[in-house]
């Protein structure tokens, strides 16, 4: 019987450990495509084909969409696809992979699309008119 050493064992733990990452992913974005309906599968076609898209474009569907009607975990989903899809493109064009810039500037697409899918909630709906918060 062949004994591995720590570091063979490292490499295929980490090698399971990432493809099970994918396939669950693979997953969640099925699931998030088919939940919602057809506007999540345009922002998902979008994605796919980013470098044709113009960021204004990008911001245009994803401040159209009802994201408080959406639950929280296709919300994170989306951002991870969205990160994912914004690095590869910067990689590509020999940038680092994020550039959420320094206090003070503005917002770029990918800070811009995280806070709005993220910070809907019907929750808040009312607290920037003084309603109530939930406690």
């Amino acid at each position: 019987m062949k004994h591995r050493t720590i570091e063979e064992q490292k490499r295929i733990d980490d090698a399971r450990l990432l493809h099970a990452w994918k396939k669950f992913h693979r997953e969640e974005r099925a699931a998030a495509i088919a939940g919602p309906g057809a506007v999540l599968a345009e922002l998902f076609r979008m994605l796919d084909h980013l470098k044709h898209v113009q960021p204004a474009q990008l911001l245009g569907l994803v401040k159209s969409i009802d994201w408080a009607s959406i639950d929280y975990g296709i919300r994170l989903v989306v951002v991870h696809e969205v990160n994912t899809r914004i690095a590869k493109i910067r990689e590509a064009n020999n940038l680092p992979p994020f550039d959420d810039g320094l206090p003070g500037d503005p917002d770029g697409p990918s800070r811009t699309i995280r806070k709005i899918v993220l910070t809907a909630s019907p929750h808040n709906e009312g607290a920037h008119r003084g309603g109530a918060r939930p406690t």
